[in-house]
């Protein structure tokens, strides 16, 4: 197969989660994202027309992609076994007749829906099933989704016509949660010379799932649109018969859009914290999700003095997080007192919690042998990111620390950082909520032994700390007492904590905006793009 890490602004976009919240709001792309108007349907009975704030430009293959806009829309073109909730985050049956009743065993028996079809009319079968997971499970391929599923799941085989056996290497109910992370896709169309780069791509006649919704045309940068499959069988019937989501990263096209007696569309992601009551007041509802939507900050660890610990716990504790919030974010966020957001079920405040304490960053700063540091903070340009700049600028040139800000178009950033720029400090977004609220899956979506975060970008994996860390992390994964796991998850985030390599240093929430005269049922969302599997239109 050809899935393999590249370099530059695709790799990032299709093997870290950062541009899941992260590939936002851009100038460089917002004189292109506005969308066709001849596409968006504001009066069709049975159409929907959305706005997302991110690119639908990257990849398509839901084994490779973190593109906030592509996630969103697999989930309605897409099934797995069973897919989870979009706020709750229980499982449910999607693709499979049941969740399994025993999720300790270790052997977990699913039978495929009968009758379920392609978009081009083929049945589904166990091979399609058996297929899917092997590239999530193959080593020597790189997936996004792989990191989620080779510590736990041994194999999956098929078990007759329309069954399949998932052997898993201990008891993990945890795992029930993430097959719809999984998204079964088609043998018979991908397991052929070009078919999973046609995927990748966006081409519509290789988008194709077994869900409620089928792709009709993709245009990158713009718009894309779907439709409902007649044939689909399943729990989640189509409410829509026709759905333009179109791209618009600008925020001022985006409210445009939704906003006003002429509004085009019907539903918005990532509406700006400034025009949250202008669009209440114009009848529109406005809700938050708050999660796991964090500002980051990740050090290069082979860029002296930031090997230090104490540098960069200095560099946090000098931080007024009070002052960034209520200035830049609004009042919609919460200073990060652990790498998890205060609302996981695995919370505890971590041990150290990085409150504002100058005096306590220059004593550290002194017991570390640096005076006169200078720094280059580079940053996406995430317009809550770039809002949260100049306080973290102010904040450390408070303790001496002469601090340049570098922020730049986000793609553009972490194509540096894929080819090993020799950054100091860099700013920027992230998400994990996109796959799930679990918190082994959220540890392990940055602190993987041979991920980008540690090897290629912070250059902390071979680290003494580092490997001490995986360790604990795998013993927390095999731990089947729950009570005893959670203890032990708690346990090694507090090593996260104090090495803070990668650490949050704010959660935000994230804005979704509906006209509720003309479309019910949207969940506002803890993490980029919408989920419309229970919406109606009025």
């Amino acid at each position: 197969m050809s899935d393999h890490v590249a370099t530059g602004r695709r790799s990032f976009l299709k093997y870290t989660g950062a541009l899941g919240a992260a590939a936002a709001i851009t100038t460089s792309l917002s004189a292109c994202s506005s969308g066709p108007k001849s596409t968006s349907d504001k009066s069709g009975t049975g159409t929907l027309s959305a706005v997302i704030g991110y690119g639908n430009d990257q990849s398509w293959d839901p084994a490779l992609t973190a593109s906030a806009f592509a996630m969103a829309a697999n989930h309605h073109i897409f099934e797995g076994l069973l897919d989870a909730d979009p706020v709750s985050r229980e499982p449910y049956a999607a693709l499979a007749t049941e969740v399994p009743k025993d999720l300790k065993a270790t052997t977990w028996s699913f039978t495929l829906r009968s009758g379920a079809k392609w978009h081009d009319g083929k049945p589904v079968t166990a091979d399609d099933v058996v297929f899917s997971f092997e590239r999530a499970l193959d080593t020597k391929t790189t997936t996004l989704i792989g990191s989620f599923f080779q510590s736990w799941l041994k194999e999956v085989r098929k078990a007759g016509d329309g069954r399949v056996e998932l052997v898993l290497k201990f008891p993990f109910p945890e795992g029930a949660a993430r097959l719809g992370l999984a998204k079964i896709l088609p043998k018979h169309l991908l397991d052929s010379p070009g078919g999973l780069k046609d995927l990748d791509s966006g081409k519509p006649e290789f988008v194709v799932g077994s869900g409620p919704y089928r792709m009709t045309s993709n245009q990158p940068l713009s718009n894309t649109t779907l439709e409902a499959f007649k044939e689909y069988n399943g729990p989640r019937k189509p409410a829509f018969t026709k759905m333009n989501w179109l791209s618009i990263v600008d925020a001022a096209a985006r409210v445009a859009k939704i906003s006003g007696g002429g509004a085009e569309a019907q539903v918005s992601d990532n509406i700006p914290y400034a025009n949250i009551q202008k669009l209440k007041s114009d009848g529109l509802t406005v809700e938050g999700g708050a999660g796991m939507n964090h500002l980051f900050l990740l050090f290069n660890t082979d860029h002296k003095p930031f090997d230090d610990v104490r540098v960069r716990q200095a560099l946090h504790y000098a931080i007024d997080r009070k002052k960034l919030i209520d200035t830049a974010l609004k009042g919609h966020g919460k200073a990060a007192r652990s790498f998890l957001d205060e609302g996981n079920p695995t919370f505890r405040p971590a041990k150290p919690v990085y409150g504002y304490d100058p005096a306590k960053a220059k004593a550290l700063l002194k017991e570390a042998g640096v005076s006169g540091l200078k720094v280059t903070l580079m940053a996406s340009t995430v317009s809550w990111v770039a809002d949260c700049l100049p306080t973290i600028k102010a904040s450390w040139d408070a303790i001496g620390v002469k601090t340049t800000l570098n922020p730049q178009e986000t793609s553009a950033l972490f194509t540096k950082l894929d080819q090993k720029y020799d950054f100091q400090v860099v700013a920027s977004a992230a998400n994990p909520n996109q796959f799930g609220v679990d918190a082994d899956l959220i540890m392990r979506y940055n602190y993987t032994p041979t991920g980008l975060w540690m090897e290629r970008y912070s250059r902390w994996s071979d680290t003494s700390e580092a490997k001490h860390l995986f360790k604990l992390m795998d013993a927390a994964t095999k731990e089947p007492d729950q009570a005893k796991k959670k203890r032990m998850t708690q346990e090694y985030i507090d090593v996260v904590a104090e090495n803070a390599v990668i650490y949050p240093v704010v959660h935000t929430e994230l804005m979704t905006a509906w006209d509720p005269k003309k479309v019910t049922g949207v969940p506002a969302l803890p993490y980029p793009g919408i989920n419309v599997l229970k919406a109606k239109r009025v």
